[in-house]
C-alpha cells in the first residue's frame, strides 16, 4: 500500500462521516497561519507599481503577469542563488514607509480573502533601512499597514487579525537588538520573535544572548530549524535556545523510523517533540521546492498528522510558492483525502499554539473556528442529503 492509499485510508476510518471539502469549502473554512513571510507575498502587480514609485531598477519583468511567472519559475529551478534573488526583488521595493504600509496592508486582504481568520507574519526590520528608515520607523509602518488591512476586510465582508513577527537574521549579528525591538513593541502588534536564513553553517545557539533575553522578558521566539538542515538544528533549536515552536521542523521525519508492517518508531527527540506538543509550522508547497519530499502524497505531514504532532499547515512566501492557506489545503486534500474534521484538527492546532494570549486563542477557537467549521459541515451534509435524493428519485 503506498503512502498516499495508507493516510486516505486513516483518514477515511477516524470514525466520522466523510466530509471532502470542496475548493469553496477550503476556501470559506477559517484557517490559522503561523508561517508567512510578508516579503515572500507581494502581489506582482505592487512590485512593478512600487519599483517605479521607489526608482528600484533591477525587475527582471515590468509586466505584472510575466512577473509573476519569473518568480514562480525561479523559485521551481533548484537554483538556491536564483530563489534568494527573488526577495532582492520584494525586499527591494519596501523601503520607504509609504511601501511598507501598502505591501502589509494588502498581505492582510489577501489572507482574508483566502478564508484566514488568524495569522502571524514576520519579517526582518534590518532588511528595510536601505533608504533611512530607522527600525522603529520600520516596526511602525507595518504595524500601521496591518490594521488598515484589517479595516478593509471588514469592510469587504471578511475578519482576519494579524500579528507581526520580528525576525533577525542567522547570518547577521542584530538578533540581540531585534529581540529588544520587539519586546518593546510587543503590546503595540508584535506577538513575537524569529531567526530566519540559511541554517547550515549558521546554527541558532549563534544567538542565544537574544533567546535568553527573550526566556527572561517572558516573550515568545519561533526558531527556523530542521527545513533543509536535519536534527541537529531542531534539538539545538529546543535544548539550547527553548524554542516555542519550530519554524517549518519537517526534519523531524529522521527520527521517525516506519517498518515494512506499518509499525512506527519514534526516536527520543521525535518523541520529545511530540509528547511536549510543540509546535510544527510545516509548509508543504514551500518543503517540495526545497526537497524536503517529492510530492504531496510523500510530505511528512500525512505521517506527522497521524502520530498526533502537533501539525500546522502554512504558507511560507505565497508568492514564490504561488500558493495560498486554501492552496495548501486543497493539495492535502487530493493527497491524502482530508475532510473537513481534518481542516478543524489543524487550525485549531495553530491556533493553540499563536502568540496571543490564552483567553484570546480559546476565543478564537470557539467562537469563530470550530462554529466556522460546523456550519460548513451543516451545508456539507445537506449538499449531500439533496444528492442522494435526487439519484434515488431518479432511480425510482
Amino acid at each position: 500500500m503506498t503512502s498516499q492509499s495508507t493516510e486516505k485510508s486513516a483518514a477515511a476510518n477516524t470514525g466520522t462521516v466523510s466530509k471532502t471539502p470542496s475548493p469553496d469549502h477550503i476556501r470559506r473554512a477559517p484557517k490559522v497561519l503561523l508561517h508567512d513571510h510578508l516579503d515572500g507575498g507581494l502581489r506582482p502587480g505592487t512590485v512593478v507599481e512600487l519599483a517605479r514609485e521607489t526608482g528600484y531598477p533591477d525587475l527582471p519583468e515590468t509586466d505584472a503577469d510575466r512577473l509573476g511567472t519569473w518568480f514562480r519559475q525561479a523559485a521551481d529551478s533548484g537554483s538556491l542563488e536564483r530563489y534568494l534573488e527573488t526577495f532582492s526583488h520584494t525586499v527591494g521595493v519596501m523601503q520607504t514607509r509609504d511601501a511598507l504600509v501598502r505591501v502589509v496592508a494588502e498581505c492582510a486582504e489577501d489572507l482574508a480573502e483566502d478564508g484566514v481568520v488568524y495569522a502571524e507574519v514576520r519579517y526582518a526590520p534590518e532588511q528595510h533601512l536601505q533608504q533611512g528608515l530607522t527600525l522603529e520607523e520600520v516596526v511602525e509602518a507595518v504595524n500601521e499597514g496591518f490594521r488598515e488591512g484589517e479595516r478593509r476586510a471588514r469592510e469587504n465582508g471578511h475578519r482576519i487579525r494579524v500579528g507581526a513577527l520580528l525576525t533577525a537574521m542567522r547570518h547577521a549579528a542584530r538578533s540581540l537588538e531585534i529581540a529588544e525591538l520587539a519586546n518593546r513593541y510587543r503590546d503595540l502588534g508584535v506577538v513575537g520573535f524569529d531567526i530566519a536564513g540559511a541554517e547550515a553553517g549558521y546554527p541558532p545557539t549563534r544567538h542565544l544572548d537574544a533567546f535568553e533575553y527573550l526566556k527572561r522578558e517572558n516573550n515568545h521566539f519561533t526558531i527556523h530549524a530542521g527545513e533543509a538542515f536535519g536534527l541537529p538544528s531542531i534539538w539545538q533549536a529546543l535544548q539550547w535556545c527553548g524554542a516555542d515552536r519550530l519554524g517549518h521542523g519537517v526534519r523531524i521525519i529522521d527520527d521517525i523510523q516506519v517498518h515494512e508492517d506499518g509499525s512506527v518508531k519514534l526516536g527520543r527527540l521525535a518523541s520529545y517533540v511530540r509528547d511536549k506538543r510543540i509546535p510544527l509550522e510545516l509548509c508543504p508547497s514551500s518543503n517540495l521546492q526545497t526537497g524536503a519530499a517529492d510530492s504531496y502524497a510523500e510530505h511528512p505531514i500525512g505521517l506527522l498528522r497521524r502520530l498526533h504532532f502537533r501539525a500546522t499547515v502554512n504558507t511560507d512566501n505565497r508568492l514564490m510558492s504561488h500558493t495560498g492557506m486554501s492552496r495548501e489545503f486543497e493539495h492535502l486534500v487530493e493527497a491524502f483525502g482530508y475532510t473537513l474534521d481534518d481542516m478543524q484538527w489543524f487550525s485549531v492546532n495553530a491556533m493553540k499554539s499563536a502568540f496571543i494570549p490564552f483567553d484570546e486563542r480559546l476565543a478564537m477557537i470557539n467562537d469563530v473556528i470550530k462554529p466556522g467549521y460546523a456550519e460548513l459541515k451543516s451545508e456539507w451534509l445537506f449538499q449531500q442529503t439533496a444528492s442522494t435524493s435526487g439519484y434515488a428519485e431518479s432511480e425510482g
